[in-house]
């Protein structure tokens, strides 16, 4: 969580957050909300800070989105289940709007 990790401390500011540069590394990186009451953000935000700070994509959204399920503590074929029939279809449906 982005949010989170500026008001802990860990990064300064979004432009600064290790993620910009880990994507490009191609690091499997994901976008969450750790404590949404607490940090006073919601997914939405989240993605909204990283796309203004790195200039993101819909592909960029979409890769971390799947980066998620990836590491998500579920069977495999859920996993991919979720992203074959939910995850792509959904950005697709967007995407085409």
């Amino acid at each position: 969580c982005p949010t989170s990790n500026l008001q802990t401390g860990a990064a300064k500011t979004i432009a600064t957050h290790p993620i910009g540069a880990l994507a490009k590394l191609r690091f499997r990186v994901t976008i969450n909300t750790d404590n949404r009451l607490m940090s006073r953000t919601s997914m939405t935000n989240e993605m909204i800070e990283v796309v203004k700070a790195f200039n993101w994509t819909f592909q960029d959204l979409q890769r971390v989105t799947i980066n998620a399920l990836k590491s998500s503590f579920i069977p495999f074929e859920e996993r991919l289940a979720i992203i074959e029939e939910v995850v792509k279809p959904g950005y697709l449906a967007i995407a085409s709007e």
